[in-house]
């Protein structure tokens, strides 16, 4: 291990070796596919219908290209550095302690969310036929009953014990049930196109955009799109305990948002083809509570269930629910594993509790795996239902993607000579394209989302002082000069958001509804031009970086003990 030589007392920094290599090439890719394909695909069809119309079909194929700039950049310095935990450590490389706490508190707090929501999502679909799970809330939304509540910690439970007894355990079942959920889907736009396909659905009620630009980028935020393209990152997350990392990171990359993203473009078109035109009498607006008869109350609870029963193909609502539970389960099955492994990262870069980075006999952060099942019964407590929590994990995951493609604009200048097996063509480009996409995407979640996400940083902010005063001495250097670009970037996305247009000023969220949606585009350019300049121009010297990340000849070494603990297993 190498550590560094600034601070009094600093951690190590190096590659897992306490971490065992057990995840194959397509084990890798079926934990970004099987996270990507979550309780998204069951609510964002209906979701992304009702706020753009059949353009949503532009909304997923637009988010899915902008989650690929972001891959790309994770892709290269993923590869560079496979560490479990990675989007965590990459700033600390490139920027130190203050930067990589800021993001990696972003990034945590939204991974440790997910796995919640997915339980919840899970319980909602099972309302149908097990009605004590959820109830309505007085404005209609679904929230758990208190049995409802047991049967979800009894699940994060099970997520647990499933990471404690190691990852080889968690690949070979999540491998299982990925195979099932892509036949499920599958099968489930079959049966839409071939039973009930009604092409004057793209043309009708209003259109094929009738919300117009507006509604197309509003969905990709808060319709559940950018959500259901989150799980591609998982290939850096579980980096250090994978073979082959050169060439299982980038397939899991670039070829979990593609494959899901062709899935999700020709559900949204089997959907919007299926719908029943009479729900269709109040506009795309109004499609989820107009369906006819008692599918009124299952389209609140399973939209696709609800279609698969007005069309007669009720072995398929069947097959539906069930699929319900199993989908959401696995990611949030994976998602409890990623949320260890991120606290496990921060606390290897010193700027978390090093209890957090304690691993079992199996190689698993145990600690972590406690901490993530206790966050999470706190989030099951009586928050708004699904589409209103997703805002909130949108916003927080892709604020924590921005400082994947700055830290990689920085390591190239920082290391230029360290191997890269996969390189990313086209200089600054790329990387900007990313970090302006994020910077987006955050934007469009709109001001009443953000403004609590930016009260939640500032939670972490705090947390941060009290763990600098309580570990005084033990802690690597702050490096607040080299992490200040942290600041402004958040700060100016508050003000853009406070000032823009998403929502509606009208729906009476607080923003200002200065910046119309010509404006809002030009502003986040600019902050983000100005952010990437200030990051690259604070960015740790050369000497730092070096002193803090693994020489090769470590990582390679760490590579080989992988490989030959995984020999002696065969």
């Amino acid at each position: 291990m190498v550590t560094t030589s600034s601070g009094p007392s600093s951690p190590t920094t190096g590659d897992d070796h306490r971490l065992r290599r057990d995840i194959g090439t397509v084990g890798l890719l079926f934990t970004g596919i099987g996270s990507v394909i979550g309780s998204g695909w069951l609510f964002g069809a209906l979701n992304a219908a009702e706020i753009a119309g059949p353009a949503s079909l532009l909304s997923w194929a637009i988010g899915g290209v902008m989650i690929v700039f972001i891959g790309l950049c994770y892709a290269e310095i993923g590869v560079m550095f496979p560490h479990s935990g990675g989007v965590v450590r990459f700033p600390h490389y490139a920027f130190g302690s203050f930067a990589s706490f800021a993001t990696g508190w972003i990034t945590w707090l939204a991974a440790a969310s997910v796995a919640p929501i997915e339980v919840e999502a899970a319980l909602q679909y099972a309302t149908n036929y097990v009605p004590w799970l959820t109830a309505l809330s007085p404005d209609g939304t679904p929230v758990l009953t208190g049995p409802g509540y047991a049967v979800a910690a009894a699940m994060m439970l099970v997520f647990c014990v499933i990471n404690v007894f190691g990852v080889r355990w968690f690949s070979r079942i999540n491998t299982a049930i990925v195979w099932w959920k892509l036949a499920i889907i599958v099968l489930v736009i079959v049966v839409f196109l071939v039973l009930s396909f009604n092409a004057d659905h793209l043309a009708s009620a209003g259109g094929f955009a009738p919300y117009g630009a507006h509604g197309v980028f509003s969905a990709i935020a808060t319709g559940g799109i950018a959500f259901s393209y989150f799980g591609f990152r998982q290939g850096v997350e579980l980096a250090g305990e994978t073979r082959n990392p050169q060439r299982n990171i980038p397939l899991t990359l670039i070829g979990s948002v593609v494959i899901c993203g062709l899935i999700y473009v020709l559900l949204q078109l089997a959907f919007l083809g299926a719908v029943p035109t009479s729900s269709l009498s109040q506009g795309w607006s109004g499609v989820g509570t107009n369906f006819s008869g008692d599918s009124n109350v299952l389209a609140q609870f399973g939209p696709l269930a609800a279609i698969a029963g007005v069309l007669g193909a009720s072995w398929l609502a069947v097959l539906l629910y069930v699929d319900a539970v199993v989908s959401p389960a696995d990611t949030g099955l994976i998602y409890t594993t990623v949320t260890s492994r991120l606290s496990y990262a921060m606390a290897r870069n010193g700027n978390a509790p090093s209890a957090l980075a304690r691993t079992n006999p199996r190689g698993a952060p145990w600690v972590s795996i406690v901490l993530a099942f206790v966050v999470g019964l706190i989030f099951f407590l009586p928050f708004p239902g699904w589409q209103q929590l997703v805002g909130f994990i949108t916003s927080a995951t892709v604020l924590s993607f921005g400082s994947g493609p700055l830290a990689l604009v920085a390591l190239r200048k920082q290391l230029p000579d360290r191997e890269r097996r996969f390189f990313l063509r086209g200089g600054i480009v790329v990387p900007f394209l990313a970090f302006w996409s994020s910077n987006l995407i955050v934007y469009w979640s709109g001001w009443d989302t953000n403004w609590k996400l930016f009260v939640a940083v500032l939670l972490g902010f705090v947390l941060f002082g009290a763990h600098e005063l309580l570990y005084r001495g033990r802690t690597p250097q702050v490096d607040l000069r080299h992490g200040m670009w942290v600041l402004p970037w958040l700060a100016g996305l508050c003000l853009i958001s406070w000032a823009g247009s998403f929502p509606e000023p009208s729906e009476g969220a607080g923003n200002l509804g200065v910046l119309d949606f010509n404006l809002g585009f030009v502003a986040t350019f600019l902050l983000s031009a100005l952010v990437m300049w200030l990051a690259q121009r604070h960015r740790l010297p050369a000497d730092r970086v070096a002193a803090l990340v693994p020489d090769e000849t470590d990582t390679a070494a760490t590579h080989d003990d992988g490989a030959m603990r995984d020999t002696h297993r065969r």
